[in-house]
């Protein structure tokens, strides 16, 4: 059935309940077969080979339910989460808004999710050995609790021991606006202590530690946060998480508290991963989020600097089969301008 046909009905609903019934139909679904890489789409970061390079980003899936079945849906990985170490409710309900007339979304969750145990179990069912099956990142946190304690580091460092024997990679997610002091995690000298802790946390696991930040950030932080990415050895940077800024927007909800995403991220986002991308140059890679519904979108961000790409937010407005038309219309772009693989693309903006 057409999505333009469905989209009605679910925006009808609310759009928390709608979402809980897009992870139960996907649940439903048998698991599909592996994506033969495309030569031009597939490509190598950090380690892992991705067979193509838009992925969905962590939000969606936050307790590893779906995240091994969304290869189906055309996504060359997936991340699942934000999971901390013990099941929290989140932020009080009603806390997810559609801004139609502005094709975004206003989230105020709160990290809510069954904890690291659940889904660590829940996963292992279904995991494959790493490189042989679809490509799952897992997004960590800290609990809200630990954060107003000012215990959150440990929280981190309990999320790699626990989830790195099961994941591609780990993401470090210290960027949502949600949870009270979590984005104070990004000074400097907090980061140091975090991501010191996390990387001797991981050892000698090869698991490769990712780092999401925000858009909201000034100069001196984007020079800090690239610093410490350096001088810690971080495996990528994702670049980014959803502003608590607050553009021109025409929906009743522009006022909602909460993390924007959509369309009106489109050129805060862009706008840091150049910044990052003039700092680090090709010493690490990087992975654009926010605001992508396009091709052409995902080809700015590539050819911006962008080893990844990842979507969330888009499907509500595009539907749920909206990674495999980028990736046709990144190789129609490709094939316009010459470039025979991803890796080539990558940063070709200067």
């Amino acid at each position: 059935m057409s999505y333009r046909l469905i989209c009605p009905l679910l925006f009808a609903l609310d759009a928390e309940r709608a979402h809980n019934l897009s992870i139960a139909a996907l649940r439903m679904m048998p698991t599909p077969r592996a994506i033969r890489p495309d030569p031009m789409l597939c490509t190598r970061v950090a380690g892992i080979d991705f067979p193509n390079p838009v992925g969905l980003a962590a939000g969606y899936d936050k307790d590893g339910r779906v995240a091994h079945k969304m290869h189906g849906l055309g996504f060359g990985f997936a991340e699942l989460g934000t999971l901390t170490p013990l099941a929290q409710p989140g932020n009080p309900q009603p806390r997810l808004f559609r801004l139609v007339e502005d094709r975004a979304v206003i989230n105020r969750f709160g990290f809510n999710n069954g904890g690291q145990g659940a889904a660590a179990d829940r996963i292992a069912r279904y995991r494959r050995p790493k490189g042989e099956g679809p490509v799952i990142g897992i997004n960590i946190g800290a609990n809200k609790d630990a954060t107003a304690a000012g215990r959150g580091i440990a929280d981190y460092v309990t999320g790699v021991t626990c989830m790195a024997p099961l994941a591609d990679y780990l993401t470090v997610n210290i960027s949502s606006p949600n949870t009270p002091g979590l984005r104070a995690l990004q000074g400097r000298a907090a980061l140091d202590d975090l991501l010191g802790a996390v990387m001797a946390a991981r050892g000698a696991d090869p698991t490769p530690i990712f780092l999401k930040v925000a858009p909201d950030l000034d100069p001196a932080d984007v020079e800090d946060i690239a610093a410490a990415c350096i001088d810690h050895r971080v495996d990528a940077l994702i670049v980014s998480n959803t502003t608590i800024s607050r553009p021109a927007l025409r929906s009743a909800h522009a006022a909602e508290a909460g993390g924007l995403s959509g369309a009106p991220l489109t050129d805060l986002s862009l706008a840091r991963l150049r910044d990052f991308r003039r700092l680090l140059g090709t010493r690490m890679p990087l992975i654009g989020v926010g605001g992508i519904a396009t091709p052409q979108q995902a080809y700015a961000r590539i050819r911006a600097g962008a080893s990844l790409v990842q979507l969330y937010s888009a499907l509500v407005y595009e539907g749920p089969w909206l990674a495999r038309r980028i990736n046709a219309g990144l190789k129609a772009l490709m094939t316009r301008d010459g470039v025979r693989t991803i890796a080539e693309l990558v940063g070709s903006d200067g």
